[in-house]
């Protein structure tokens, strides 16, 4: 009986230290709706699962920061890093949130999660594109 009971106890130990590797990581965006009108500024906040959140330039595996990308016509190249530009804000202190003044107006804003060079992952963490207006 011992036995069975020390069984048990091992399979699940095994099968809940298993379990996360097999999900993909995945990002949110919160603060903004599609269609919908705010006042400036918006609160954001930033989530990112089954990575880790770390400052720029801080090198380890399944990890980065999170990067704001407003009102791009076009998507920066993901082979490059990131460019530092009005339309591409860095959050390089492994930042989560953030209040962002904008002008009034229409505004389409995306969340991108790039490594510790500021470069997207290989299989690129990208929220859909959101389209709002502010006052």
């Amino acid at each position: 009986m011992k036995k069975i009971i020390f069984y048990i106890i091992m399979l699940s130990f095994f099968s809940q230290s298993n379990s996360g590797h097999h999900e993909k990581p995945s990002i949110r965006l919160e603060g903004i709706e599609t269609g919908k009108t705010y006042n400036s500024p918006i609160k954001l906040d930033f989530f990112v699962k089954n990575m880790k959140v770390r400052k720029a330039g801080v090198k380890e595996k399944n990890s980065g920061h999170h990067h704001l990308l407003i009102d791009l016509k076009k998507l920066p190249d993901f082979e490059k890093p990131l460019p530092m530009t009005n339309n591409i804000i860095h959050f390089g202190k492994g930042q989560t949130s953030t209040s962002l003044k904008l002008k009034p107006g229409k505004h389409t804003i995306q969340l991108l999660f790039a490594d510790y060079s500021h470069t997207p992952h290989k299989i690129p963490l990208i929220t859909k594109k959101v389209t709002f207006f502010i006052k």
